[in-house]
């Protein structure tokens, strides 16, 4: 039997169903057999990668009020892609899960762009004046970005969340190391 290795993309996208399904699976068997409701954040993830198909085009993303606002990112951790953010979004208080402030691209070869995954995004002083903790989303803290930062914007809290792309460091890391930006468009 001969076996073949699938494309990163296909192999990226079986690892994360196969941790997805393990989840579930695990979480649904108590050795009685009795019936489980599915793992919570197995559902978040199926949830979010719903509410984001269409953004898989870019144009879909554009066409939704989402407008590149960082080159692609990357360090010695990995890199976290092109970030295109919906202001409109960003301007709220709370973070909606289903609606996130941002998406990350990974740029290809060929000039086009993989959604690899999403980031939810709060501005410090709006979520401080009416909150006496950080912002948590999927029973997961923010992290808080104080200014002055790379990106010249106030302190804000984010949250990232590889829904599209498998990541080793975790599904809330800020880096993913199978993420990858060209070498002279990384910053």
């Amino acid at each position: 039997m001969k076996i073949t290795i699938p494309a990163p993309a296909l192999r990226n996208t079986l690892v994360l169903t196969t941790m997805l399904a393990a989840a579930g699976a695990a979480s649904a068997h108590d050795g009685g057999g009795s019936d489980h409701p599915p793992d919570p954040l197995a559902k978040s993830v199926m949830n979010v990668r719903r509410a984001t198909a269409a953004f898989q085009d870019v144009e879909a993303a554009k066409a939704a009020g989402y407008a590149q606002f960082l080159d692609c990112t990357a360090d010695s951790a990995g890199a976290m892609g092109v970030h295109y953010l919906n202001g409109t979004l960003v301007d709220t208080t709370m973070a909606d899960p289903l609606h996130p402030e941002a998406l990350t691209y990974e740029p290809q070869a060929d000039g086009s762009l993989k959604l690899v995954g999403v980031e939810y995004i709060v501005f410090q002083d709006s979520w401080d004046a009416a909150n006496a903790q950080p912002p948590t989303l999927f029973g997961h803290p923010f992290h808080l970005v104080r200014s002055p930062n790379r990106y010249g914007v106030p302190s804000f809290y984010e949250l990232h969340f590889w829904v599209w792309r498998a990541n080793k460091l975790g599904l809330f890391a800020d880096w993913n190391p199978d993420v990858r930006c060209p070498t002279a468009a990384a910053n």
